[in-house]
């Protein structure tokens, strides 16, 4: 017969198993490395992340490092490395790990004000140009992001094949790389290139919006540039929400816990989540690393465009 007492003492077993097998997950791994890639300035990109990175710490029990890295190059080879556990990727540079063979796994992506999943990439010029579309723009200067960048480079050059562009580095007279997606507005509202490349989510959710709210962009004599100064000459289709990512080769209940810990965000330290995008998400839809598949071929386009340009 089985006695109350029996139940008991299966359930306390059970209950030891589970808090031994954490201690064990967080024994092996008292700190965990999160990086992202910085769409601003590091100390924008310290502010906003800090207090997220606290509350992954206290909900997970153990040390949660920030890492800015210089590039998403960086973010893909400390992954490969195992010096990073968890990290913020866009969609391009996800797909890149993939193909090279990091061991990284997708677990959530961002959901937007309107419940989407999915951004744009657009070209902007300043809406005082006379340019009102891209083959306005031949022989000026593009303003690119960072090779690995989806709406930054990756998408651009797709969109670009697809109006026929071919060579992106031959149709303008210039293309640079700026290295984060506020530099490619700088220099843009600077006139060092005639058109940028950058995301896109909403009037209220990009890169320039929050630039504009903090007040980075400026005109010629100092007055603040609002939104009206900017126009989007070309828009991609939809790509998207890149992905947050663990190392494959972590123990399965802390990538359970680290999941966990990121759907929960909202409710349990909501500050924290709204700084990461000034109240624009909605929460962290969950996943799976198959979801970009698609962007996988999409990488294998342009590398062929590359490799044809160099041939």
């Amino acid at each position: 017969m089985i006695t109350r007492r029996l139940v008991l003492a299966g359930a306390a077993a059970l209950a030891f198993s589970a808090s031994a097998s954490a201690s064990d997950w967080k024994a092996k791994y008292p700190e965990l490395t999160f990086a992202v890639v910085p769409a601003e300035n590091a100390s924008g990109v310290t502010e906003r992340w800090t207090p997220f990175v606290e509350y992954l710490s206290k909900q997970l029990g153990v040390k949660v490092t920030l890492r800015i890295a210089n590039d998403y190059a960086a973010v893909i080879e400390g992954q490969r490395a195992g010096n990073i556990h968890i990290a913020s990727y866009g969609s391009a540079s996800f797909a890149r790990a993939r193909l090279t063979g990091v061991k990284t796994d997708a677990f959530a992506n961002d959901i937007n004000a309107d419940g989407s999943t999915g951004y744009y990439s657009v070209f902007f010029v300043k809406a005082s140009s006379a340019y009102k579309k891209i083959d306005d723009l031949k022989g000026k200067n593009l303003g690119l992001v960072d090779p690995n960048s989806t709406s930054g480079n990756n998408v651009p050059r797709f969109e670009l094949d697809k109006l026929g562009i071919h060579d992106a580095d031959t149709y303008f007279s210039k293309v640079v790389f700026t290295g984060s997606h506020e530099n490619a507005m700088l220099a843009l509202a600077q006139g060092t290139v005639d058109v940028a490349a950058n995301q896109w989510t909403s009037d209220n959710d990009s890169t320039l919006a929050q630039m504009l709210i903090k007040g980075m962009l400026k005109n010629a004599d100092g007055s603040a540039m609002k939104k009206d100064d900017f126009r989007i000459v070309h828009k991609s289709a939809p790509i998207i929400n890149g992905p947050y990512a663990y190392n494959s080769d972590l123990p399965e209940d802390a990538k359970a816990a680290i999941a966990k810990a990121f759907f929960d965000a909202p409710a349990k330290d909501k500050a924290a989540f709204d700084r990461l995008s000034d109240g624009q998400k909605k929460g962290f839809h969950p996943a799976t690393t198959k979801d970009w598949d698609g962007t996988i071929e999409l990488i294998k386009f342009v590398d062929a465009l590359r490799k044809k340009k160099a041939s």
